[in-house]
């Protein structure tokens, strides 16, 4: 993925992260709250196989279109 693709990513992530934030369900993994950044950040890596940052630019827009996703069913 190309720096500035990583970038707004990342942007991206901080957003969704934000939003979902409290919102997730409580997990007995997690006593002390779930990191909302870190859940979308999983997920990218769950549902493409690798980090976000190691993705290729043509995912960028599937990317970006799962964020989106997440933040509005991940709660």
């Amino acid at each position: 993925m190309s720096p500035d693709n990583k970038k707004k990513l990342w942007q991206e992530v901080l957003k969704a992260g934000d939003i979902l934030k409290g919102k997730l369900p409580p997990s007995p993994n997690h006593p002390r709250g779930r990191n909302s950044y870190a859940h979308v950040a999983s997920c990218i890596k769950s549902k493409f196989g690798l980090s976000y940052t190691k993705l290729h630019d043509d995912k960028y827009e599937e990317v970006m279109k799962y964020i989106s996703f997440l933040t509005k069913n991940s709660h």
